[in-house]
């Protein structure tokens, strides 16, 4: 699907280069006249933003680390003096941590888009399962994160979530050592988290690159669900089109980072990571970052322990199933109406599985998690399998043409 490239340097000495190297080339082929779908809506702009915002989190890592020290004895320290003495470290560290949350709320927004407009369906099961594979790790370089604060929440979310391992029959204390460094969260654990969580971001940019590649071979998907089949009359070139489309999105989504960063920084942290870590006091109530609530909710749903973990790691790996668990041979929930919802349904499931993850685990709030989880894998297993064999669609575009027609049609009529 890649575009041709018409690329043709225009001194003697990038001739020379391009024909031994022909960078240029390709990034003319995959960003300029790459053909994309007509029809994409600003849905399809946080896949540039999750990549402008990787890019961000890498960097401002990369600065907070030269003042770092990762020790239990002067990690908390460390992180005060970046606040207070280093330039524009406050910033910095700011920018950073607020990064991973608006780093999430674009990688939700984008997944949920997939999930509506069937992005996942054939001949894009290797792109999808390629983007849950980025998720598990953002997710592992999340935590590893909120570890090295070494304040109150970070050292007892680093227990409670390393002790969840404990729960696997036979390895489970050996793996659960293992991660530790010895026999409770110390020294060697914060080193560990402090190594990783500098590591993953970097395996995260190589598996982006193998997801771009991937999408780049099948080309997008877009809101109608149909398959290009006339590359003049169903698509444009990238640039200057989705490039602007991008470019305007982006700038948006910085507007509402920059008012957490400058307006509201600490509003998505909890109070308890301003107090030293302190193995002798327990907080009243160990709650993760606000994207993993909804699957601490399911966590806890579980009255086993294993079953629990089952359970919350099971939530995340059946996303990677979703292309044979759905047998609706129409992608796009736009013609969907039944499917469209559920679809819903499960978005308010979701939102209310994290409100619940930030509750204490007693009463109805235990007994509302547990419908709440039920309907969550009920969708998965039960609702999309089901609903593709029952559904009654609406009818769906022959091309990408045809849908910007009706759409302009339906909007002309409509004045």
């Amino acid at each position: 699907m890649s575009g041709h490239s018409t690329y043709v340097p225009s001194s003697a000495i990038g001739r020379w280069f391009e024909s031994r190297l022909p960078i240029m080339g390709l990034m003319h082929s995959s960003f300029v006249a790459y053909p994309v779908p007509r029809n994409l809506n600003y849905w399809w702009t946080f896949g540039a933003i999750l990549s402008f915002m990787l890019v961000a989190q890498i960097v401002t890592g990369i600065i907070l680390v030269m003042h770092y020290t990762p020790h239990v004895d002067y990690a908390f320290n460390s992180i005060e003096h970046i606040m207070r003495d280093v330039n524009w470290g406050w910033m910095i560290r700011y920018a950073h941590a607020n990064g991973a949350s608006m780093f999430f709320v674009a990688v939700y927004i984008h997944m949920l888009r997939g999930l509506y407009y069937g992005s996942y369906k054939a001949p894009r099961e290797v792109l999808w399962i390629l983007g849950v594979i980025i998720y598990l790790l953002m997710m592992a370089t999340g935590f590893m994160g909120y570890v090295l604060p070494w304040g109150q929440m970070s050292f007892w979310g680093a227990t409670v979530i390393t002790n969840l391992f404990s729960a696997i029959p036979l390895v489970g204390d050996a793996i659960t050592t293992w991660l530790w460094g010895g026999y409770s969260v110390d020294n060697p654990t914060l080193n560990r988290f402090f190594s990783l969580h500098y590591l993953l971001p970097f395996m995260i940019a190589a598996v982006v690159g193998l997801h771009v590649w991937a999408l780049h071979v099948v080309g997008q998907n877009n809101p109608a669900g149909v398959e290009v089949k006339n590359i003049e009359r169903d698509t444009i070139p990238f640039t200057p089109y989705a490039t602007l489309k991008d470019a305007f999105g982006l700038v948006l989504f910085l507007i509402f980072y920059s008012w957490f960063i400058f307006y509201t920084p600490n509003f998505l942290g909890h109070a308890d990571n301003y107090i030293e870590a302190n193995p002798l006091v327990t907080p009243a109530h160990i709650v993760p970052e606000w994207y993993y609530l909804p699957f601490y909710a399911i966590l806890r749903a579980i009255p086993s322990k294993l079953g629990g973990v089952v359970a919350m790691f099971g939530a995340i790996a059946i996303l990677a199933f979703l292309p044979w668990l759905d047998t609706s041979r129409v992608k796009s929930a736009a013609f969907r109406p039944v499917y469209k919802v559920f679809f819903w349904v499960f978005v308010m499931a979701c939102l209310g599985l994290g409100y619940l993850g930030s509750q204490p685990p007693d009463g109805g709030y235990v007994i509302a998690a547990r419908i709440l989880t039920a309907y969550y894998f009920g969708f998965f297993i039960i609702i999309m399998p089901l609903l593709g064999l029952f559904e009654k669609t609406k009818p769906v575009p022959a091309t990408i043409a045809d849908a910007v027609l009706a759409k302009n049609g339906a909007t002309a009529s409509a004045h």
